[in-house]
């Protein structure tokens, strides 16, 4: 049996960007952007990853692959287990209350009604949203989709879990809250993916950190290294002046763009067609 919950091999994302028409050419310019380029990793059973990386890096691309939400378009992924991901806004219907939102969540999963029923009260116990459940999502400020989401997925007991960001909003009592559920499900071997921009938080409840830059995988490892490099980094790069900012992004995003003339060629003719 595999040892391992998640594993990439040359795993590549790419989006389509449009520029704007600049009135020289009567069709937009598609260009095709690595949000990921050519990552390999393994994560074993039940480790604890904090993912780091610089705003546009690609970790909520990231995330949104690792959940299943979102397709890769090069290279092979294999995931052992059941997948969560626990991000403001993921997966709830803001039309919906919040009590059918975690209903359709179950449904959708094929659980039983009696298990259905299991989760509701421990979402409502551990959410905290008092009358605030049975209105819609639409109306809830950021912190009370956190804490909604956070608490479906928990309740939902998958495998792997993935946070991305959710404990940055709302209040810090109920940030610790969650962080002492998850050392909770930590202790019971769960596999988690923590994206966070807090080092600290990546410190105290990480073994191992994965540091995102540019769409690339620059560092995996020890979580107190793979920090103090990033730390560096990111002190470095605040030191900058503005323009000296501007240039190191538009170097990492020229990286980002797919070189292919064949695909190039034909996105031209399609749009001269459209136009």
């Amino acid at each position: 049996m595999e040892n391992y919950a998640i594993k990439f091999e040359n795993v590549s994302k790419i989006y389509k960007l449009k520029k704007k028409n600049d009135g020289k050419n009567k069709s937009s310019v598609t260009k095709r952007f690595y949000a990921l380029k050519d990552i390999s990793f393994e994560i074993p059973k039940g480790e604890v990853v904090g993912i780091l990386g610089t705003n546009g890096s690609g970790k909520s691309t990231l995330s949104l692959i690792l959940a299943g939400i979102s397709e890769i378009d090069e290279g092979t992924m294999f995931v052992n287990g059941e997948q969560s991901l626990v991000a403001i806004n993921t997966g709830l219907n803001k039309q919906l209350t919040g009590l059918e939102n975690i209903n359709v969540k179950g449904a959708l999963l094929g659980l039983s009604k009696k298990r259905i029923q299991e989760i509701v009260d421990g979402v409502i116990e551990f959410a905290e949203l008092g009358d605030f459940l049975y209105q819609p999502v639409k109306k809830y400020s950021s912190g009370m989709k956190s804490r909604l989401g956070f608490s479906i997925s928990l309740y939902l007991n998958p495998d792997i879990i993935i946070v991305d960001e959710a404990l940055s909003v709302g209040d810090k009592g109920f940030a610790q809250k969650c962080l002492n559920k998850m050392n909770e499900l930590k202790d019971e071997g769960k596999t988690i993916i923590f994206i966070s921009h807090s080092l600290p938080q990546v410190r105290k409840f990480c073994q191992t950190a994965m540091w995102i830059e540019g769409g690339m995988l620059k560092e995996y490892g020890d979580v107190n290294e793979v920090c103090d490099h990033y730390g560096e980094y990111v002190d470095y790069y605040n030191s900058l002046s503005g323009k000296e900012k501007t240039k190191i992004r538009e170097r990492k995003f020229e990286k980002r763009i797919v070189q292919n003339p064949q695909i190039g060629f034909w996105e031209k003719v399609i749009d001269r067609i459209k136009g």
